[in-house]
């Protein structure tokens, strides 16, 4: 799957990536394509909105999805300035008063891919949303924690592809509604004509990154074509791992393949780190992540929380030259139901320098989790864990799932 002639920069949390995706953005001549799960105006988000506005207004055209659980609404002002300048937008299976209760709305639109002009993509785990700023729980005091990239090369256009398909699906859906089925069979036929591409052609690189020789692939997670594509590529590395394993991820709770990939790289030598989320976000994240600690520190797997603010990234790093940034957790939610985008890179550079400052990470705001104080937590919390883990099983049993 990788592919040579790519230029693939990092960016950490939405300090680094909102200025480089505006810069992006504002040398826009064509068109501009964005899917988030979150789309917050408040703070540096505005930046994005505003960037946005402007390329639509000097006659780019710009569409921009925006996930229904994610962000149930637009802000009316920014509705209309949307309208006004020509930005066709779109929010993704909204709740509704249903919620949650119809199983179908579990499937999320929680990839964040952004492609200009066809010429460069952006991917990763950050939303259009401050760092400073959480929906739920207000003003942060420290930067959430996070990555994205920045691409040229020849994955792009599986990106661009991507991106106009699920637009056209959508756009199909729409239709349907309205009762114009001739319509919707066109929009349809447009989708189809978008399918990504799995295997890019090498030869097909931009006189940017026609020097450049990092290799590069963009792994798609969808509930038709691609529904493992992600586990898979995280398992195969795993598996093949002959030194050092470390994973940084929000919401930890992989299935039972992945556990025993990490329990058997433990226990054959790999030096196996987790940089999973310390601060309490939501109940079945929190606690459920925790029901599976024991059999990894077992193995002699290394756990650190992060504290200092969120930890929202979903990135690893594995024996220095494989790395992968991308908005898939090692959940249910991403590698079962949601459609997801992770780039994975071979490339000694870019890995050693996510490596560096996941390391950062562990050593300045983590705390290590000691095997012998999880055995004995307190009663409630192991009862409270145990509650979670079997909620999060029982769900997917109803959805039809096994993990």
């Amino acid at each position: 799957m990788f592919v040579a002639g790519h230029e693939v920069d990092l960016l950490q949390g939405s300090q680094e990536f909102f200025p480089a995706l505006v810069q992006a953005i504002d040398h826009s001549v064509q068109e501009v394509r964005l899917e988030t799960y979150i789309f917050s105006v408040t703070a540096s988000g505005a930046l994005v909105a505003e960037a946005l506005e402007r390329a639509a207004q000097r006659g780019v055209k710009v569409f921009v999805v925006m996930d229904g659980a994610g962000t149930d609404s637009l802000d009316p002002q920014w509705a209309s300035r949307f309208l006004a300048a020509g930005v066709a937008w779109r929010i993704f299976s909204p709740l509704g008063r249903t919620g949650y209760l119809i199983p179908s709305r579990w499937r999320r639109l929680h990839r964040k891919l952004c492609v200009i002009d066809g010429r460069v993509a952006f991917c990763g785990g950050i939303n259009v949303l401050d760092d400073f700023y959480d929906p739920n729980h207000g003003s942060l005091t420290a930067p959430r924690f996070d990555f994205a990239v920045r691409v040229t090369g020849p994955l792009v256009e599986s990106a661009h592809a991507a991106l106009v398909q699920f637009w056209w699906r959508l756009q199909a859906t729409r239709i349907v509604r309205q009762g114009d089925l001739a319509a919707a069979w066109q929009a349809l036929h447009e989708a189809n004509k978008a399918e990504p591409d799995d295997t890019p052609d090498a030869n097909h690189v931009s006189a940017a990154s026609a020097t450049a020789q990092t290799r590069a692939a963009l792994i798609l997670r969808d509930n038709l074509r691609h529904r493992t594509r992600i586990e898979r590529a995280y398992r195969q590395a795993i598996g093949e791992a002959q030194h050092d394993i470390i994973i940084a991820n929000a919401y930890f709770l992989p299935g039972r393949k992945i556990r025993k990939g990490l329990v058997h790289a433990a226990q054959r030598g790999v030096r196996v780190r987790l940089l999973l989320q310390g601060r309490y976000e939501y109940f079945m994240q929190f606690h459920a992540a925790r029901r599976v600690y024991g059999e990894l520190l077992a193995a002699g797997v290394e756990i650190t929380e992060y504290h200092l603010s969120f930890l929202h990234a979903k990135v690893a790093v594995i024996d220095g030259h494989w790395a992968t940034v991308g908005s898939s957790n090692l959940d249910p939610l991403s590698l079962l139901l949601a459609r997801e985008a992770n780039v994975v890179v071979e490339d000694v550079a870019f890995a050693q320098n996510l490596l560096a400052r996941l390391e950062h990470a562990i050593h300045v705001a983590g705390t290590r989790v000691d095997p012998a104080d999880y055995a004995n937590r307190p009663f409630i919390q192991r009862l409270l864990d145990r509650a979670a883990y079997v909620v999060m099983r029982v769900l997917l049993f109803v959805y039809g799932k096994r993990y």
